[in-house]
């Protein structure tokens, strides 16, 4: 059997007692105000079932730990009005952090999710991972002018796969400084708990609580930028496989592209070499759309559908549509996920005019017809997704301190 956690071992060891009902009534009161509401006691007893006297008291035991504060007053009808209580947004601090080839992103929020302060920064591709990371959460920190000591979480997004056993990054390739034991040196430095997860992971994570998946229980985001990735988030939950390595997708073999055995370091192959940001670059060339970079290339085709160059941009993008569609078709028999979310800078760049060209392919040649469409989250998914993982750590960890 499952070990028991959480709430469920207070009950194991004390059933039925008054101290243990007093904590899981701060825990429900909490709970509801962590969501970011303000409520009166009226409301927190309906809501909670408890009477108007229990929450008093509740409220009182919360506001003595600092974690609840009265923020203002509710006019009613007659009588004085109703004191509202909100969670005290310092009750906890977390860290999210993006990192990728010559650049690091942090943010830190409080326990509402509010974000402080954010710092960017060019590494030059270069330098000891766990120094890069401490560094860049101090200059976040003094920006925010929060203690690193007061920070409660921390949640680092990557390229690469994730040992989902250890929590290690096993390698990524325009990463060659991320490698295992990077965690633990992490961990060490910080002194706090710290998660290392892949990025597509985390952005659809985000796609998931604000974005294009909203409510949806089963969906993949393909990500499609200098690499190629795919998350898969199946009855809710992600999925990552036996080695962390579900969602490699770049891998994919594909008809006419060459399939390389540098799995480690790879050069191109599969829909890497077929979809990838290179290719889709030197598609942009031949095409008369070469920008400064892919995403600006199909950015710039979108823009000419309906203009004088419409013809060409149009090939441009059925050929996007065309290769993207080949790795679409086969997630698609394989999961069948009746969403797919196009993310990373070209997937946004693309837009509905690739959306739809992808949603099109994949009905021809598969009888799987997903619902294709561009992501709905245009700015830093990665680090949002972070976000939200670390708030919610540092949620269930004042929860957890309340119930004992």
């Amino acid at each position: 059997m499952p070990s028991q956690s959480g709430a469920s071992r207070v009950e194991a060891a004390q059933p039925g007692t008054p101290s243990l009902l007093r904590k899981l009534n701060d825990r429900a009161a909490l709970e509801l105000l962590l969501d970011g509401r303000t409520l009166t006691r009226s409301q927190l007893s309906e809501l909670t079932g408890v009477s108007k006297v229990t929450v008093a008291q509740m409220l009182a035991r919360l506001e003595d730990r600092g974690l609840v504060a009265a923020v203002g007053e509710q006019a009613g009808g007659r009588g004085p009005n109703a004191t509202l209580y909100s969670v005290v947004p310092a009750a906890a601090y977390v860290a999210a952090l993006y990192m990728e080839h010559g650049l690091v992103v942090t943010a830190v929020a409080d326990v509402t999710g509010r974000v402080i302060a954010e710092a960017r920064e060019d590494t030059n591709g270069a330098g000891d991972p766990v120094e890069l990371v401490r560094a860049a959460v101090d200059r976040a920190c003094r920006r925010a002018k929060v203690s690193v000591r007061r920070l409660s979480a921390f949640v680092i997004g990557s390229p690469g796969v994730v040992d989902p056993h250890t929590g290690d990054p096993q390698w990524a390739f325009n990463l060659p400084e991320w490698h295992e034991g990077v965690l633990a040196g992490l961990r060490g430095a910080l002194r706090r708990p710290v998660v290392i997860e892949n990025d597509v992971n985390l952005a659809a994570i985000a796609e998931h609580a604000a974005g294009a998946a909203a409510g949806a229980d089963d969906f993949v985001l393909l990500w499609i930028g200098v690499g190629l990735g795919l998350a898969t988030v199946l009855g809710g939950r992600l999925h990552r496989g036996a080695s962390g390595a579900a969602g490699e997708i770049g891998w994919l073999p594909m008809p006419g592209a060459p399939v390389t055995t540098d799995v480690r370091y790879p050069a191109g192959g599969g829909l890497q070499w077929l979809a990838g940001a290179e290719a889709i670059r030197a598609l942009a060339a031949e095409s008369g759309f070469d920008g400064r970079g892919a995403a600006e290339s199909v950015r710039a085709a979108v823009d000419a559908v309906d203009g004088a160059e419409a013809g060409r941009a149009k090939e441009f993008l059925d050929e996007i549509a065309r290769r993207v569609g080949l790795g679409t078709a086969a997630v698609c028999t394989v999961l069948d996920p009746g969403l797919v979310v196009l993310g990373g800078e070209i997937g946004l760049a693309g837009g509905e005019a690739l959306a739809g060209r992808v949603a099109a392919e994949v009905g021809r040649i598969c009888p799987i017809r997903p619902r294709v469409v561009p992501t709905a989250v245009s700015s830093e998914p990665v680090l949002r997704g972070a976000l939200l993982t670390a708030v919610n750590q540092a949620r269930a960890d004042l929860l957890a301190s309340v119930a004992g």
